[in-house]
């Protein structure tokens, strides 16, 4: 249960003043439901302001705090701007200037004749200096002086930065006193301050002492977390494995595996014949062999007399990961059932009957295969595709469903920089897939102004002529998932009008059955070209579609667009990828679409998309899962958890664990971050 001292924190909003449902709608749009989501919504940036007597002391571009005594209204004659014409102490004039509705209020706040305080920020529109919508008006100066460093805070529709700032003050109010869980040389060294003031000080200035201690206390909590896992999955009993390699020399495979491959399977060869559970990721590129991997880690677990479940994100790559270990199963003998929320009736209780009986060697599915009424007579290993989808909880689900904790087995095909490897799997083993299987041919990349539409469109016509297929994934507009599924349709209907059937449209919000069709269309090659959103990002294998566009390809970030250029080039044809970029291009977007003409290394673009999105942006415009944080930043992910995953093992090693008076402080830790999995693995936690 989450400690009392805590309780306040995990209020609803609805407790503070002044919110109502009406706002609640709003507020939950940003994830803020409670009052410890209010206290830990930082601010953006800061406005500083300069008090000035007269407008003669300072430049335009310039926030200011200034005394102004308003001279006249003037309403538009049609649709401009109401304008109040005001002037300072020494006579000079400035207009206050506003749109829309906003007259009315300007009006009531600015009466003729009478001294206002006035912030803004003062700019120049041709001879005349202005003040557009200034942020604060006010009789006196007490009020606007308080606003010499005002906060700026992320907003949704319905929420003012006064009332959030607001809200942050009395959520800051209620924070309780907590026992400190940093340790002390460090706090001394870093001269960091106590957690409460850290928070109160992150929402009044740019603070970098006081920001680096409320992310350094997030990455602490998943560290310290991810090892408690580790540490009891070692104390765990798990079946082990020891295969005979009789189902293995079965598999008729159509090439060699490559180094990396023999590696990795060795690797969790030997991680299985141990007696504590495996955990272990497979990071591999696109296009490096995973599943061949996972099948053999899976066999090796049938030979040994148990069974193996294949856990995927999307009903879509379930199937296809089904039929693909369907083919490479021919002539072993071995019993493969798929197993998603769709499946019902008769087909379902037969594959529910068998995997209780032990009748069905290997299971593949989405998430239903962990549920409630699924049970095995001997699940003992469990592979995940696209980790990053599964929170550690989810894992934890899985390891219920065996006589013993199940060995796990994590894929993603998002090759992950060091740090963020250590962020989000910290607690598990780690091989790596950074061999391509030979006779891959590199993909002709190519970055083509997005006003040689046209062009492009000719060119889809004559490859499909060919009798090769394409892909064209529509732009990411921004992330209102309706607004992706808009620009997807329009572009849909460009090229049915030109294609015809032979298009298909595939996005998130079909219903799954219309998606799963049209991905038949498309995989049997009834279909030519798949129009998507970026829901194709993974596990779409069709070894004829030889040309991916990817429209205003500056929108993604470097790992998502290697992503979906690696959905070409798996068959033996000469493949190619287009970039259609808009007009306006910022530099970072430049080296993103140079890096990919340049490189196919799935590793090195992810180091490189690190350091290109710094601590400013996550994934181009925050297109990920990449990280489990809210607070920290890359850069301070960078720079603070190598020192929080150090911490986290004194913790456990040196400072008396969980049960010393440190142990307790990071136990509210945990639950402050909601990281309380890792305390329910302790013995009374």
């Amino acid at each position: 249960m989450r400690p009392d001292a805590l309780n306040s924190l995990f209020v609803e909003t609805d407790a503070l003043d002044g919110v109502g449902p009406k706002l609640r709608r709003p507020l939950e749009k940003l994830g803020l439901d409670r009052i410890k989501d209010i206290a830990y919504h930082l601010p953006d940036r800061f406005v500083e302001r300069r008090a000035i007597t007269n407008l003669d002391e300072v430049s335009p571009g310039e926030n200011v705090i200034v005394a102004l005594t308003a001279r006249e209204h003037r309403s538009p004659s049609g649709r401009g701007p109401f304008r109040v014409i005001a002037e300072d102490a020494i006579g000079n004039i400035c207009t206050l200037t506003y749109f829309g509705r906003a007259s009315y209020v300007a009006k009531k706040q600015l009466p003729v004749g009478e001294l206002r305080w006035v912030a803004g920020r003062l700019d120049q529109y041709g001879q005349m200096l202005q003040i557009v919508h200034p942020e604060h008006v006010s009789e006196d100066s007490a009020a606007p002086l308080g606003q010499m460093c005002e906060a700026v805070y992320p907003l949704s529709e319905g929420l003012t930065q006064g009332r959030i700032a607001g809200l942050v003050a009395q959520a800051l109010g209620a924070l309780p006193e907590l026992p400190e869980w940093v340790e002390p040389s460090l706090l001394a060294k870093t001269k960091w301050p106590q957690w409460r003031d850290a928070l109160r000080a992150a929402h009044k200035a740019s603070d970098v002492a006081a920001r680096d201690r409320l992310a350094y206390d997030e990455l602490l909590a998943n560290a310290l977390a991810l090892m408690l896992v580790r540490e009891s999955n070692r104390s765990q009993r798990g079946t082990p494995l020891v295969g005979d390699g009789s189902l293995r020399a079965k598999l008729r495979l159509p090439f060699e595996l490559t180094g990396a491959q023999a590696r990795s399977i060795a690797e969790i060869e030997g991680d299985l014949a141990q007696g504590a559970p495996m955990l272990r990721l497979l990071q591999g590129d696109v296009g490096s062999g995973k599943t061949v991997v996972a099948l053999s880690s899976m066999l090796i677990a049938v030979e040994a007399g148990a069974q193996s479940a294949l856990l995927a994100p999307t009903e879509i790559l379930a199937r296809q990961h089904f039929e693909t270990l369907s083919r490479m199963l021919q002539g072993t003998g071995v019993e493969i059932a798929l197993l998603t929320g769709r499946d019902k009736g008769k087909a379902r209780e037969a594959v529910l009957m068998g995997l209780l009986d032990g009748s069905i060697n290997m299971v593949v599915g989405t998430h239903a295969i962990f549920q409630d009424s699924v049970a095995y007579r001997n699940l003992a290993l469990v592979v995940i595709d696209e980790q990053h989808r599964f929170g550690v909880g989810q894992r934890l689900m899985l390891a219920r469903k065996g006589r013993r904790v199940p060995h796990t087995l994590a894929m993603t095909a998002t090759p992950i920089p060091r740090t963020l490897t250590l962020a989000q799997y910290g607690e598990m083993e780690v091989s790596k897939l950074d061999e391509l299987p030979p006779g891959r041919q590199a993909i002709d990349t190519r970055v083509v102004a997005i006003d040689r539409m046209d062009d492009v469109i000719g060119g889809v016509g004559r490859h499909l002529e060919t009798g090769q297929q394409a892909y064209w994934v529509c732009p990411m507009v921004n992330e209102n998932e309706n607004d992706d599924l808009a620009a997807a349709e329009a572009r849909y209907a460009v090229l049915k009008e030109r294609f015809g059937d032979a298009v298909v449209l595939v996005h998130g919000q079909l219903r799954p059955e219309a998606k799963d069709a049209a991905m038949e269309r498309f995989a049997s090659g009834e279909a030519r070209l798949l129009v998507a959103t970026t829901v194709i990002e993974v596990g779409v294998d069709v070894p004829k579609a030889t040309l991916m566009v990817i429209e205003q390809a500056e929108r993604f970030g470097l790992a998502q667009l290697h992503q979906l250029r690696g959905r070409v080039g798996r068959g033996a044809e000469k493949s190619t990828c287009l970039l259609l970029r808009g007009g306006a291009l910022s530099e970072t977007a430049r080296q993103r679409l140079a890096l990919m003409r340049e490189t196919q290394d799935g590793f090195r673009l992810a180091e490189e998309d690190l350091l290109l999105r710094g601590g400013g942006e996550l994934l181009g415009t925050r297109q990920s899962g990449d990280t489990p944080f809210r607070i920290a930043s890359l850069e301070q992910i960078a720079r603070l958890l190598p020192l929080a995953h150090d911490d986290a093992r004194l913790l456990i090693e040196r400072d008396g664990g969980m049960s010393g008076p440190r142990g307790e402080a990071a136990r509210l830790l945990l639950y402050l971050f909601e990281r309380d999995w890792g305390v329910q693995l302790l013995r009374g936690g």
